[in-house]
């Protein structure tokens, strides 16, 4: 085999908590993370050497600051060998959204190299090599539903939400992850998300439950920079969600319909305001 397609899935976060500031200048989150349908397209193909990194959507570097590049380069590192692969990303995850796009590439990678050149790592190893990349990696290696502490490195299941309608809305502006954090205060969080509530609310399948637990609280930073956020939110409620919220750092919004026919007709409506990029889609386990 000299070469290999896999997919890498996008995600949303269901509720984010920041807990604290660590003495590394990270933060200890609590969160619950969900994988959805929509997906990024990898080709992984053998070099005589090197590695390389291809794709058109001008937003992401094809240089050794891609994540991607970065995880194959993890792995030469780890099992020190020469690993030569071209890495070409169909990118459809909306780019610096909130949706740890990247991050998934990454995780592709891991798991698409340890394939294809036979490496036979096991899942723990490849945990620990994408703890190395970036926050988000470890959660995309596992994907579903997850709660996840730390800074998102320590991984929980939950009772899965599986094929729920999704309808994402993405306004036209990047967001850095970085930004957002450096400018987040607690005292700035009027409503703290009540993760125990959503997590009982999973077990019981209880889905207006889990629309109105919805929660994140860097939406004080994000929203407050950026309100076109909250008026998508106000929008998709209109239009028949019963929860919706903004993903991550931002700046994505999703919105939760109880059946596809109300998220079809949503995302018809929101797809013809300008200036939103909007994607119907739905969970996966």
């Amino acid at each position: 085999m000299d070469r290999l397609y896999t997919k890498a899935m996008g995600k949303i976060n269901l509720t984010l908590d920041v807990i604290n500031k660590r003495a590394d200048g990270y933060h200890n989150l609590k969160m619950v993370m969900q994988t959805v349908e929509l997906h990024d397209v990898l080709e992984l193909k053998k070099l005589e050497n090197g590695i390389t990194v291809l794709c058109e959507n001008s937003l992401v570097p094809t240089n050794d600051s891609n994540i991607a590049f970065k995880a194959a380069n993890a792995l030469c590192e780890y099992t020190d060998r020469k690993l030569n692969v071209a890495i070409h990303i169909e990118k459809n995850i909306p780019v610096s959204a909130g949706m740890a796009g990247g991050s998934s590439d990454a995780a592709a990678v891991l798991k698409g190299m340890n394939e294809l050149f036979g490496l036979n790592l096991k899942k723990d190893e490849l945990l620990k090599i994408g703890k190395t990349i970036g926050a988000d990696v470890p959660y995309c290696l596992c994907g579903g539903t997850m709660l996840a502490e730390g800074i998102g490195d320590i991984l929980t299941p939950l009772d899965p939400l599986n094929g729920v309608n999704i309808v994402l809305v993405k306004p036209r502006i990047e967001v850095s992850t970085a930004w957002v954090f450096k400018n987040f205060k607690e005292s700035d969080v009027l409503e703290r998300p009540d993760t125990d509530a959503l997590i009982n609310a999973l077990k019981k399948n209880d889905l207006r439950t889990i629309g109105s637990k919805l929660s994140n609280v860097l939406e004080s930073v994000t929203v407050r920079a950026n309100p076109v956020i909250d008026e998508i939110k106000s929008k998709l409620l209109d239009c028949g969600a019963i929860g919706s919220l903004m993903s991550g750092s931002g700046p994505t919004v999703f919105g939760i319909f109880e059946d596809y026919s109300s998220a079809q007709k949503a995302f018809n409506k929101m797809s013809d305001m300008i200036q939103l990029d909007c994607y119907l889609t739905k969970t996966i386990c």
